[in-house]
């Protein structure tokens, strides 16, 4: 077998990732090689390669479904929101600028179709399959000319489209059709068909539906996908908790001791890996919530202060909002704050930047012993070490550089009393330190909360990625998918008028 696909959306949040990991997944354990590639990815959930390549934690993830190491072929662009009308363009997994939309679609984007292309064929070399996810819609007509995900990777690399549609948003049909209207020949006749997502109810309802379509379209539905809680993988952007949904939608767990541990993680403007949080979300007894107003931190046994693609901004909102205040009396009461990454270093003393706000020197809020210095060059490793007696893995993606004068030494950063900082992301996903940290908050919080004693994050994400693979399996007529893979979108598809405007 050799070929590939690409999974493209009516809309953004079809479930592209979803299906795409979903396929993966199916496709693997028929024993085809198979590999995901993203060309353009604009999110703050990023994940570091073994190699030190920065890429899109949703690839990172459908390589997982695949069973093999992300590489950044895998996602050649990652765009980092740094504000309304800007982002860090990441290259090849490193940091290149910069940039305003209008400046990325106005030029730069058009000159990375022959890098991206280069990505996807070096992919192509290597395994029996690539299954290519799209970005928002196919059909968005304004950035056709200029388009290096949808169908100019699809055209350049003449794959089938098989399009994505959430049923639970109402308008389906309309969509699918649109969808296809809007595109020029040459691009309809990539799209095979379509898959229906998040489907409720009894599905003979909808055949006649389909059926109208395929008469409409000429293209046929490869699928149906009943509604399932709890199926995203991590997310590109969003203040939804992946894991959380499957653990606690599909089989709801209950403490193993008498109380249950309250997280409240800040949900500060630009949160970055707020996928940080999702191991926590797991455990039976914890409950995690985001929140913006200091009232809701009264409550809770730990506050998380998360990654930020702004640091200085979210410590100005924090103020503005009396959250900075609120953290402070929790330090002075002595009762658990842990900040990661941007919230590590807001936590500090002071900030020194001339890179990402360019605002030079602020005051910090002064509750851990830290100067930070804003370098040019980004950090971006996997680092591996020791804390609370248990082995720890984790990543760290940061321009912040920090200077610990005192405290404790925990994860490269620092402990004092019951507030934490750390740049590493990903390290409550190692099961003994995540149970020995929740052991020391249900400590100094006075709670009954007893960690359980089995919870693997590793296992429940490989049963979550078997769900999605189930989900195409069962759902999905798999025969004509792999033709679709195989062979290429069918010969003949019909043109459907108005077409893509000059």
């Amino acid at each position: 077998m050799s070929g590939g696909l690409l999974v493209a959306g009516t809309t953004s949040d079809a479930g592209k990732s979803v299906v795409t990991a979903g396929i993966c997944r199916w496709l693997v354990r028929q024993g085809v090689k198979v590999a995901p590639f993203k060309a353009q990815n604009m999110s703050l959930n990023s994940f570091v390669t073994r190699e030190g390549a920065e890429i899109g934690r949703a690839q990172a993830m459908q390589a997982q479904a695949c069973r093999v190491e992300p590489t950044a072929q895998m996602n050649p662009v990652l765009l980092k929101p740094g504000g309304e009308q800007s982002s860090q363009v990441v290259l090849l997994g490193k940091p290149v600028g910069e940039m305003s939309a209008r400046g990325y679609h106005g030029g730069r984007q058009q000159r990375l179709l022959g890098t991206v292309l280069d990505c996807l064929a070096e992919l192509r070399g290597t395994y029996d399959a690539v299954i290519c996810e799209g970005a928002g819609s196919p059909a968005e007509i304004n950035l056709r000319r200029t388009d290096i995900v949808n169908m100019g990777i699809a055209r350049g690399a003449g794959f089938p489209v098989l399009v994505v549609g959430d049923i639970d948003r109402g308008g389906v049909f309309a969509s699918f059709f649109g969808t296809v209207a809007l595109l020029a020949p040459e691009d309809q006749a990539l799209v095979a068909g379509f898959l229906v997502n998040k489907f409720r109810g009894d599905v003979s309802l909808l055949e006649p539906g389909l059926d109208m379509l395929q008469g409409l379209t000429g293209r046929r539905t490869y699928g149906v996908l009943p509604f399932r809680h709890g199926l995203g993988i991590d997310e590109e952007d969003g203040l939804r908790v992946s894991l959380r949904g499957t653990v606690r939608e599909s089989v709801v767990a209950p403490p193993v001791g008498e109380d249950v541990l309250r997280v409240a993680v800040c949900a500060v403007p630009l949160m970055s890996n707020f996928t940080d949080v999702d191991a926590l979300a797991a455990e039976p007894g914890v409950v995690v919530r985001f929140v913006d107003r200091p009232e809701e931190l009264a409550d809770a046994d730990l506050v998380i202060v998360p990654g930020t693609r702004g640091t200085v901004r979210a410590l100005e909102w924090l103020r503005e909002r009396g959250l900075a205040d609120a953290l402070a009396r929790r330090v002075a009461e002595r009762r658990p704050v842990l900040g990661i990454c941007g919230g590590f270093q807001l936590l500090g003393e002071h900030i020194e930047d001339d890179v990402e706000s360019r605002a030079g020197h602020v005051d910090g809020l002064g509750l851990l012993p830290v100067r930070v210095r804003f370098a040019r060059e980004k950090t971006l490793t996997r680092p591996v070490g020791e804390a609370l007696g248990e082995h720890v893995e984790g990543y760290e993606i940061h321009h912040g550089v920090a200077d610990v004068t005192g405290g404790d030494p925990f994860l490269d950063g620092c402990r004092v009393g019951q507030t934490w900082g750390t740049h590493w992301h990903g390290s409550l996903e190692s099961d003994g330190f995540r149970r020995a940290f929740l052991r020391e908050v249900a400590a100094a919080a006075g709670r009954r909360f007893v960690p359980a004693p089995d919870t693997s994050f590793a296992a429940l994400r490989e049963e979550q990625l078997d769900r999605l693979g189930d989900l195409i399996e069962h759902h999905a007529d798999t025969d004509a998918l792999w033709r679709l893979i195989e062979s290429g979108a069918p010969q003949g598809l019909p043109f459907i008028p108005p077409g893509a405007p000059a």
